[in-house]
C-alpha cells in the first residue's frame, strides 16, 4: 500500500492520511503533487509524504513520529533501550 500524509509541523499531528493500493502509484503521486502545491501557497507549515507499507500498522510502526507525541516517542525510546 500507498499512503499519502499531510503532516502539520505546528500541530505535530497527522491532518489527513490517504491509502492507494500499489498499482495506483501514479495517481498518489499526483495527488501528493497537487497537495504539497495546495498547502505551499497557502503557506501553510504541513509535510506532504508518500510512504510505502503494507500495512497501516506497519507503517505506524516504522514512522513513529508522525503518528505519536514527543513524550510517547521519549517513553517508546526509553522503553527499547533499557
Amino acid at each position: 500500500m500507498i499512503y499519502l500524509i499531510e503532516y502539520n509541523r505546528t500541530l505535530g499531528t497527522v491532518t489527513r492520511m490517504r491509502s492507494f493500493p500499489d498499482a495506483e502509484r501514479k495517481c498518489a503521486e499526483d495527488e501528493r503533487l497537487q497537495v504539497e502545491l495546495r498547502r505551499n501557497q497557502a503557506r501553510e507549515n504541513v509535510e506532504v509524504v508518500l510512504l510505502e507499507a503494507p500495512s497501516e500498522e506497519a507503517l505506524r510502526k516504522t514512522h513513529r513520529r508522525y503518528f505519536e507525541d514527543i513524550v510517547q516517542l521519549v517513553q517508546s525510546s526509553a522503553t527499547s533501550t533499557g
